[in-house]
């Protein structure tokens, strides 16, 4: 199985050399675009399958099997869970899902 490299983005790093935290900006941008993320799933709910559509242990399959020596950027992380995690998803708020009880309703 080959493991697709992901985009590294360059560690931020003090004076000392020690990793920082994400910056408050870049926090803010990637937070405003994971909520877009979502308010534009909740609204088109009825574009995914109701049913997941990938074999049992295809995205454990897709996953590398240690953690990235460093960090990914966001847009990685983002990218990877589109392609890798998203399609191994049963979409309860599907307006068809109906098999434990109805959830297709409001946010």
């Amino acid at each position: 199985m080959t493991v697709r490299q992901p985009a590294v983005a360059p560690a931020q790093t003090d004076a000392s050399g020690g990793l920082v935290d994400l910056p408050p900006e870049s926090f803010v941008r990637y937070g405003k675009q994971l909520v877009d993320w979502v308010g534009e799933y909740l609204a088109n709910a009825e574009q995914y399958p109701v049913l997941s559509r990938v074999a049992p242990g295809e995205i454990s399959a897709a996953l590398p099997v240690a953690p990235p020596d460093a960090a990914e950027s966001l847009d990685a992380i983002l990218a990877d869970f589109e392609r890798v995690i998203m399609p191994g998803i049963t979409h309860w708020n599907h307006p068809g899902f109906f098999a434990y009880f109805a959830n297709s309703a409001s946010v």
